[in-house]
């Protein structure tokens, strides 16, 4: 058998445990980790999303953890573009995407250039959604923040 390659993709920003958890389960998993971190403006196209951590800083981060091997920052979409550049054999995705349309075509566009969807557990209760949302309640208008 031959290096396993590992590809975890995310945004990263307001890292949390469930990064941490999903980082960590990839690299049981294969030889080499490599961590892709979604660009600025890839959050803000694809998903209507702006930071609050630049992709810089995210892939500062993202690299300075142990068992992650090296950072990659995507700028296009499409998973075999990052593939063309990193040549991963095996992706690694929260298992909330199992099932879904969008994870059995990642799956379908991956299996073409040989790489396979390795599915970990989502991490549920807590998430960079939560987490923004929390943080607009506390800055919302008329809202004391605790400093």
């Amino acid at each position: 058998m031959g290096t396993r390659i590992g590809y975890a993709a995310g945004a990263f920003d307001l890292f949390h445990v469930g990064h941490l958890n999903i980082l960590r389960h990839a690299r049981q998993h294969c030889d080499v980790l490599i961590a892709g971190v979604v660009s600025d403006e890839m959050l803000r196209s694809v998903k209507g999303i702006e930071p609050v951590v630049p992709a810089a800083e995210r892939a500062e981060i993202v690299r300075h953890i142990d068992f992650v091997d090296d950072v990659y920052i995507e700028t296009k979409p499409a998973k075999t573009d990052a593939w063309r550049d990193v040549h991963f054999t095996h992706f690694f995705k929260g298992d909330d995407w199992r099932g879904t349309e969008k994870g059995m075509l990642l799956e379908q566009e991956l299996a073409r250039v040989g790489v396979e969807v390795v599915y970990f557990p989502y991490t549920a209760h807590t998430s960079s959604t939560a987490l923004r949302r929390a943080l607009e309640a506390l800055t919302a208008p008329g809202t004391a923040v605790a400093r």
